[in-house]
């Protein structure tokens, strides 16, 4: 086949296989019926092939073709995911984005993240949800999800943008002996089971559901405290206690439902997210 041959036949072919007569076919274009006609005899003519069995009641694909309409198929959805990149590439990244994550990225990751997006997109807002606990997206509580996570559920579609990691903490003057427990949402974390397995529930001395509010009870001298180490690493009012707890990363994900995964604005802003994150992939991992 020549590379400049014209595709725009191949629709009109495509159009009459689909809908079975040539009448609804020109409906389906937009056309007259003579225009149907017209141009499935010249894709016909052209490669000089019969797709068609034109009986009285319609257009039956002939035995032998359907590998042409199933290769028609395959033009109709690359030309169309070409087209897609274009406009998604022309047109400014604008509206309105919800992003839900933990307490802990809406408290010291995200923020800057937001301002430097919306400095360099103007006609962009993103809403910035806080919780621990995971929404239903499909109940379109939120467009993205940035969430520590072993996996990400079947409905949502994303990638890892770094790995997280947690370290036991504490005010320089608090001893060993005193434990912060985690409840709530969090107490399902890798670093409440840590824990649960590793500190008699007698040390535990105080708890809270929120990583943030266990940082301030942490400064405040309550106890030890097992929080992400991007936390725990830029709080001056707190020492990090090595050797305690065993390296324990969980992936960060940067997720959307499967049904909204390609709407240009959000898939946009998903990538943003994701390059943004794995810029800080020292700072999260506890590395900084």
């Amino acid at each position: 086949m020549h590379s400049d041959e014209n595709w725009d036949d191949m629709r009109f072919v495509l159009a009459v296989a689909e809908a079975g007569t040539v009448t609804a076919a020109a409906r389906a274009l937009g056309v007259n019926h003579a225009t149907v006609l017209r141009r499935v005899a010249a894709f016909e003519d052209r490669y000089n092939v019969q797709i068609f069995d034109k009986t009285a009641k319609g257009y039956a694909i002939l035995d032998g073709r359907l590998r042409i309409i199933d290769a028609a198929r395959e033009v109709e959805t690359a030309i169309r995911s070409v087209a897609e990149v274009i406009e998604g590439a022309q047109a400014p990244l604008s509206g309105v984005v919800r992003v839900t994550s933990t307490d802990t990225f809406c408290h010291a990751v995200l923020p800057g993240i937001v301002a430097t997006m919306q400095k360099s997109a103007e006609g962009l807002r993103i809403e910035l949800l806080s919780s621990n606990a995971h929404l239903d997206l499909s109940r379109l509580h939120a467009d993205i999800t940035v969430r520590p996570a072993a996996s990400l559920d079947a409905d949502l579609t994303g990638e890892v943008a770094a790995q997280l990691a947690f370290d036991v903490y504490a005010h320089p003057d608090a001893d060993g002996d005193h434990w912060l427990g985690l409840s709530g949402a969090i107490s399902r974390s890798v670093a409440a089971q840590w824990l649960a397995g590793a500190v008699p529930a007698s040390a535990i001395t105080g708890a809270g559901d929120s990583f943030v509010t266990l940082q301030e009870l942490a400064a405040q001298g309550l106890g030890q405290a097992v929080l992400p180490c991007v936390l725990g690493d830029d709080d001056p009012r707190l020492e990090r206690r090595r050797g305690i707890m065993p390296e324990m990363p969980v992936d960060l994900w940067v997720a959307s439902h499967s049904d909204l995964a390609d709407v240009p604005r959000i898939r946009a802003v998903r990538g943003l997210l994701v390059t943004a994150l794995a810029s800080k992939a020292d700072l999260l991992a506890g590395c900084g």
